[in-house]
């Protein structure tokens, strides 16, 4: 039985319909089981005998029945998530995909999100760190194609460095890595205090500071790290520190770049591993981090250099020719070295020349042999620029998130939107206008307030006293923030003191009144300009932009917070608009307590007073409500483009 096979194991044939659905969208290959046969489905007697033969023999198994039946046939089964197949459950109407086993290790969480979006079905995932919005340490490896070690000195487990494996069992090794890493995934999903040591820059590492945990500080390092602050520490860098006196989980990303040079026919690989080990130790680098192996286009059919690099690095092996190696810089040329080769240096250029430029993080060494030399240079992208990294040291102080939080319905806030409340020491919402439900995923130990019983001084003052503490704010606005979200002030507050601020946008209710009304805001070839606006009130508009001006393009009009001025905003659109166009009075869109008036322009100021509506109120005009007529030249036949001709 193949591994790469998705074995879909059908409890009642009435769910047969559903797994076939699953096997024509996967993009893998799929095998169906059921009791009832059929000429596209392989027949069983035992439903707990055929799940014990596959359990050992897959990769991926997807139940679709009761989940008591899918736990008890595995049951007897399960040894560990390092080794157990991915076990992901389906109810018979297909309405919710379950991971059940092998989440993370065995990509059953991931299996379920693209099985859920296959059947447009719900996923069910308990895993905590996914829950949290938080990296899956133990898979991270493994996502980036990183090498990783993990030890913890506290329960007397070593680094794979300081091991000595000549009086070291092999299996108590792997249990003792895997009770490592458990304790590390523990104490990050609960939150304990971690330093993250990025002393090298990569996309990855980018990402991992954009979206890194309030329980987590970052360093660039490690002399700044002072241990007894912390509880853990996760370092992704081609150095390994072995002596760390708390659990430690170290990533090696492949920044490194070997160049190398040998003597025509040089066949003693032993020498060879053993300078390389004997520099990685006294460097203090983990040649698992060596991303390729470099020489000259002499040297392009040497058999042991690509031995070295095929089977023991495990990295591509490639050559450059003589007159680029000698235009790089070294410093160690050889007139002896280019008298054979045409260049005054191989495997310091070879090694630079491979990191684009990259500084040498080795130079020159010469073997034991003395018939084979190296170098080592680090990617140029990967060292780490001390400007930048002293500047985010000074915004370390906190962060505050200007969030949108859509028109109302939690469910359509954005996936980071989501991300910062979860994470966030302050979340401080527009309690007038943002539903309490949208911070109920807050962390147990944040601060949850709502401003509004507070002005702007109060509110700052709050923001204020969390961000000096070194804390993650978030600043929740209904709708997207931009929009008539009054952030200007709150901006300005910001930049007076040099406080570090970014902006989540968000769905706006005119997009949600365009979804609820099920209408198209634009008609083609009769309006093609949406304007965002409100009437004139309290606060004054432009001479230029009063309604009575902008509704002479009859586009379509989205009217913010005018439900109260219903009468004049009437009234100045009559000026343009013909009585009978179609209005719709948009109350508390995506809410439970929604509400939706449709009518005509004539009627908008009775429309709005016989049904009470004040705030949140949102004032759609134009022919484009309920349109159903004019047709888009997109997909016209003579109209040909890139993706289709």
């Amino acid at each position: 039985m193949s591994k790469n096979i998705l074995n879909i194991l059908v409890v009642s044939a009435s769910s047969l319909p559903l797994a076939r659905k699953i096997r024509d969208k996967y993009q893998g290959k799929t095998i169906i089981y059921c009791r009832e046969a059929d000429n596209d489905v392989e027949p069983f007697t035992s439903f707990e005998e055929l799940a014990g033969d596959l359990f050992n023999k897959s990769e991926a198994m997807v139940f679709i029945g009761a989940m008591g039946i899918c736990v008890r046939s595995i049951a007897p089964y399960v040894k560990s998530k390092y080794t157990d197949p991915a076990v992901v459950c389906l109810d018979s109407t297909g309405k919710y995909v379950v991971s059940v086993l092998s989440g993370h290790i065995g990509g059953a969480n991931e299996l379920t999100h693209e099985l859920a979006r296959l059947l447009d079905a719900e996923a069910i995932v308990t895993t905590q760190s996914d829950n949290l919005g938080l990296w899956p340490l133990d898979t991270l490896a493994q996502q980036y194609g990183w090498e990783q070690d993990v030890y913890n000195l506290q329960d007397d487990i070593h680094s794979f460095f300081d091991t000595n494996f000549d009086k070291t069992d092999e299996e108590v090794f792997a249990a003792s890595r895997k009770k490592a890493m458990n304790e590390c995934v523990t104490r990050f999903v609960n939150r304990k205090s971690t330093a993250l040591l990025l002393d090298i820059r990569t996309k990855e590492t980018d990402y991992m500071e954009e979206t890194c945990p309030p329980h987590v500080d970052i360093f660039y390092k490690y002399e700044d790290i002072d241990l007894e602050k912390y509880e853990l520490l996760i370092t992704v860098s081609p150095t390994f520190y072995q002596k760390v006196p708390i659990p430690c989980l170290s990533f090696f990303p492949k920044v490194l770049h070997l160049g190398v040079g040998c003597k025509k026919g040089l066949t003693d690989m032993r020498s060879v591993l053993t300078d390389l080990f004997i520099c990685s130790i006294f460097y203090g680098f983990n040649l698992k981090s060596i991303a390729d192996v470099s020489s000259i286009n002499l040297k392009k059919d040497e058999p042991i250099l690509k031995e070295l690099a095929d089977i023991y690095l495990r990295s591509p092996f490639k050559t450059y020719a003589a007159k680029e190696l000698d235009k790089v810089p070294v410093p160690h040329p050889s007139s002896k070295v280019k008298e054979v080769t045409g260049s005054d240096s191989v495997s310091e250029a070879a090694a630079i020349l491979s990191a684009e430029g990259g500084p040498l993080w080795v130079e020159k060494q010469k073997g034991q042999t003395k018939n084979f030399t190296y170098a080592i240079a680090i990617s140029k992208s990967a060292v780490r620029d001390e400007k930048e990294d002293e500047q985010k040291r000074k915004l370390k102080q906190g962060h505050i998130e200007i969030v949108g939080a859509g028109p109302g319905d939690p469910e359509l806030i954005s996936i980071r939107g989501r991300r910062m409340l979860e994470n966030a020491d302050l979340i401080l919402y527009a309690g007038s206008l943002v539903p309490k439900e949208l911070t109920l995923c807050a962390k147990k130990e944040a601060t949850v307030r709502s401003s509004a019983d507070m002005n702007l001084e109060e509110q700052f003052a709050l923001m204020k006293e969390f961000y000096d503490k070194g804390k993650f704010v978030v600043r929740l606005h209904t709708g997207d923030p931009c929009i008539y979200g009054a952030i200007q002030e709150q901006m300005a507050f910001f930049d007076r003191y040099g406080m570090s601020y970014h902006i989540t946008p968000g769905i706006s209710s005119f997009q949600a009144a365009a979804a609820a009304l099920r209408s198209q805001f634009t008609i083609p070839e009769k309006v093609q300009t949406i304007i965002l606006t409100r009437g004139e009130g309290r606060t004054p508009m432009p001479e230029k932009e009063q309604l009575h001006k902008l509704a002479a393009s009859q586009s379509t009009m989205c009217i913010f917070l005018s439900a109260g001025i219903a009468g004049q905003v009437q009234k100045e659109l009559l000026e343009h608009y013909p009585p009978t166009t179609p209005v719709a009075a948009c109350y508390k869109l995506t809410w439970k307590d929604e509400r939706i008036y449709r009518g005509e322009l004539k009627d908008l100021e009775r429309i709005v007073k016989e049904n009470n509506l004040t705030l949140t109120t949102l004032l759609v005009v134009g022919d484009a409500i309920d349109n159903r007529e004019g047709l888009s030249r997109l997909y016209a036949d003579e109209f040909k483009h890139l993706f289709r001709h």
